[in-house]
């Protein structure tokens, strides 16, 4: 005879009791009563919590019992929800960040001013430093009030650069000539992003636009420039995250500096002992890391298991991978991706 006891709420299963002395089984089944007093389930029984962006469940304390449980909890169930989420396999490094041309159009967007450089009457070739905003196509309206500097259909180039966390400079220098806008809505339009972008009205008569004609694109400082094609660069979109991804790079460094080492030994596979990690750039496909070792100092990039689009989005994805990263560490599951091995020197 087969008897049957639920005894547990850390169990949904009911418990088996055999008496093999009869000779015809009889099913008995009961359902598993509550939790019996002397079971403890508060959350101070778990060994540690995983910090993040966003408040998650964690795994019940029935669930640290075994590192393979036979069962899930409702709370467990939630954290595979979100794990699962971030353990798409995520691209290649090499194919996670935005194009030049993005970059590019970015960068535009973001930075204040630029250098302009023409050649003078005498044939010297001068440069001057001008604040901008960018047209709807991305090319740069200047206020030159220097006398001699703005001379129309001009043969120019104007070199923008934008510092990311005080660790790379992206940059790009745009070849073109410097004409005269005279179309007074298009005027109109630069004076509403002027206003938009430095909070105050602009002389209309000091406004020039440099017609992109050649896009020269570098990621930082001593490495190879890329010539972007003028199509692409019109036909790219600034990142959606440009306008705060300062602040969560700066809140991710200061608030959440063990998730971003957590992330960044779970996600990348390196073999080199690391003094310290920094993010120094999130955008809509991924994130920048900074990894200082006895070796120098490293660039790896991380992508994300999908696209972001808005500053919720981004910090839902870190949120996931960082309760992924904690599950892996804990080793309550295995890595379910494909880990970043490409580190780029820096210095």
């Amino acid at each position: 005879m087969y008897f049957c006891t639920g005894l547990g709420k850390a169990s949904t299963k009911p418990t088996w009791a055999f008496d093999y002395s009869a000779s015809a089984p009889i099913y008995l089944l009961l359902s598993p009563v509550k939790n019996p007093q002397g079971i403890s389930t508060s959350n101070s029984a778990m060994p540690s919590s995983s910090p993040s962006l966003l408040s998650s469940p964690l795994p019940s304390p029935a669930t640290l019992f075994s590192k393979k449980p036979p069962s899930l909890r409702a709370e467990r169930r939630a954290v595979r929800v979100v794990a699962t989420a971030a353990a798409a396999a995520p691209v290649a490094a090499a194919r996670a960040g935005p194009s030049a041309a993005e970059v590019a159009r970015t960068v535009v967007e973001l930075a204040p001013s630029g250098t302009l450089s023409v050649v003078g009457p005498d044939g010297w070739p001068l440069g001057v430093g001008a604040r901008f905003v960018a047209d709807a196509a991305g090319a740069p309206a200047l206020c030159l009030a220097a006398s001699g500097v703005a001379a129309p259909d001009a043969r120019s180039s104007f070199h923008v650069e934008f510092r990311q966390s005080g660790a790379r400079t992206p940059q790009c220098t745009m070849i073109g000539t410097l004409t005269k806008p005279s179309d007074e809505s298009v005027l109109k339009k630069l004076s509403t992003r002027w206003q938009k972008k430095f909070g105050e009205e602009v002389d209309q008569h000091l406004l020039y636009l440099i017609s992109v004609e050649r896009i020269l694109h570098m990621e930082n400082f001593n490495e190879d420039g890329m010539w972007v094609v003028p199509s692409e660069y019109t036909g790219a979109e600034p990142d959606p995250l440009r306008n705060f991804a300062e602040n969560i790079v700066e809140e991710m460094n200061s608030k959440h500096a063990e998730d971003v080492h957590r992330i960044y030994n779970i996600y990348v596979e390196s073999d080199f002992q690391v003094a310290d990690v920094k993010m120094i750039w999130v955008d809509r496909l991924g994130f920048d890391l900074h990894v200082h070792s006895g070796q120098g100092v490293f660039s790896v990039r991380i992508p994300f298991s999908r696209e972001v689009s808005d500053e919720k989005g981004v910090k839902s994805s870190f949120n996931m991978m960082s309760h992924h990263a904690w599950e892996v560490e804990k080793s309550y599951s295995s890595p379910e991706f494909e880990k970043v091995q490409f580190l780029k020197k820096v210095r």
